[in-house]
């Protein structure tokens, strides 16, 4: 007779533990099936799905931040977008400045200084994965990219939510092509607020991932998501093809040389 001894099977180095990932995996997921069901609904169920699919997406790039870089670097990226944005926001709606003449109705839920508490948690579920990308591939140039990013997402963004009656404008001015309803002054405002935000996330959070953390293949998946869902859901759903193109065009000309990059293998 043998005695075999059992040697208990270990992750390989590097490697995030199998339940971590599956929970990360999860929340993802559910992130992203909410907002597959959005253009499919309408009422209240749509308003409760709409404050929903922000906090879920938030809640997905902040475990992929704890995980892959540690407690210090979601701390420091939670508390400093939050604060930026309900700042920058509040600003905003009582002096038209950055973004324009805008006010936000009553059915996003409670309100802090004029503005819904969820409204930050968008610019938290946006900077996590924009900043990975901008590091990989901007060099000195990050805070620019980042301000990009920013200003193209919010270009699918932003038409959503007014056509929904979530905020709405007052355009005296030049509008953003093919979205009337929305002063050119909010791109410029996404895109300078964008690029300050970036910047000082950069310099303020660690640079280096953990040696066994969460892998970048969530956050990738939610942007290309992102940019498919933006384009898909203005040509099939919302029937403003303008904005798929346009905005399609524009947001895959800003992911096109990360996911080049990541293809290519560059560490």
């Amino acid at each position: 007779m043998s005695i075999r001894h059992y040697t208990p099977r270990r992750r390989r180095h590097g490697q995030l533990s199998p339940r971590a990932n599956a929970l990360l995996i999860t929340v993802v997921t559910i992130a992203i099936l909410l907002q597959v069901i959005y253009p499919l609904v309408d009422g209240e169920f749509l308003r409760l799905l709409t404050i929903n699919v922000v906090y879920w997406g938030a809640g997905a790039m902040l475990l992929h931040a704890l995980l892959s870089y540690g407690f210090r670097y979601a701390f420091t990226y939670f508390s400093f977008t939050f604060a930026f944005a309900l700042i920058i926001e509040h600003v905003g709606v009582l002096t038209a400045w950055p973004f324009g003449d805008y006010a936000y109705s009553n059915d996003l839920g409670y309100k802090v200084y004029e503005v819904p508490l969820v409204v930050p948690f968008a610019w938290i579920m946006m900077a996590h994965p924009v900043l990975i990308a901008a590091r990989r591939i901007a060099g000195h140039w990050i805070f620019l990219y980042g301000g990009v990013a920013l200003a193209a997402w919010d270009l699918f963004l932003d038409p959503m939510m007014v056509a929904s009656g979530r905020w709405s404008w007052k355009v005296t001015g030049a509008h953003v092509p093919f979205q009337p309803e929305i002063p050119l002054s909010n791109t410029f405002g996404w895109l300078l607020s964008g690029m300050f935000l970036i910047g000082i996330l950069h310099v303020s959070t660690p640079r280096e991932k953990r040696r066994a953390g969460a892998s970048f293949a969530t956050t990738d998946a939610f942007l290309l998501w992102t940019l498919f869902s933006g384009v898909v859901g203005n040509l099939f759903f919302f029937h403003r093809p303008g904005i798929a193109f346009f905005a399609g065009i524009i947001f895959t000309a800003v992911l096109t040389p990360y996911f080049f990059n990541r293809w290519l293998g560059r560490p």
